[in-house]
């Protein structure tokens, strides 16, 4: 177990029963990131994996 599960399985918990947008969660992360600017990357590579999630590997 990493030690992120323990967040994630925190979120679930506590919002698993929650619907929100994408833009919801979009500025949710520009505001972490505006709090957090050393996460900047992190959240930056985040969001472009679940962005091309779909995205054909050909």
């Amino acid at each position: 177990m990493y030690f992120t599960d323990r967040g994630i399985e925190e979120l679930v918990e506590r919002r698993g029963e929650e619907e929100v947008s994408l833009l919801w969660l979009g500025e949710r992360l520009r505001e972490f990131v505006d709090l957090n600017p050393e996460f900047e990357i992190p959240v930056e590579r985040l969001a472009t994996w679940l962005a091309r999630l779909d995205d054909d590997e050909d």
